[in-house]
């Protein structure tokens, strides 16, 4: 007969998080095609090549996932972020990408997402002070 014990810990140790994310990298490639996602980026620099906003992301079939969008807070409210996000979705568009979704809280930019044509999938309540994390989405048309 086996025996098992489980252990809790409040950090993670390296060797078990390590082999358990080596495991699921091996159980999600043996089920999936995960050899063609591709990573997707759009950045916004200055004249002296200072990164002033970026969107990170990455295409997967038909989809492509957002990540990341972030502006420097001195350049914000000058369409640096509807910029990024346009350039960002149109390379997906061009990779073949029919659908654009993203996880966002409701302190970051829900109403920003919502102002470019995403919509709300999903909402997440439980975080702290009242905060709710959305996942949103949006159909990626030809221009």
């Amino acid at each position: 007969m086996h025996t098992h014990t489980i252990q809790v810990f409040d950090t993670l140790p390296a060797g078990p998080t390590a082999q358990v994310d080596q495991g699921l990298d091996l159980a999600n490639i043996a089920a999936a095609p995960l050899q063609d996602v591709r990573p997707l980026a759009c950045f916004v620099q200055s004249a002296d090549q200072a990164t002033l906003g970026g969107a990170v992301g990455r295409t997967w079939g038909l989809c492509c996932e957002l990540q990341q969008l972030w502006v420097d807070p001195a350049q914000r409210q000058q369409g640096i972020a509807s910029a990024l996000l346009a350039s960002f979705e149109a390379q997906a568009r061009q990779r073949g990408c029919q659908l654009c979704y993203l996880e966002t809280f409701s302190f970051q930019a829900p109403d920003f997402y919502q102002k470019q044509g995403y919509q709300v999938q999903a909402e997440l309540a439980g975080f702290p002070d009242g905060i709710v994390k959305y996942l949103m989405s949006k159909a990626l048309l030809a221009p």
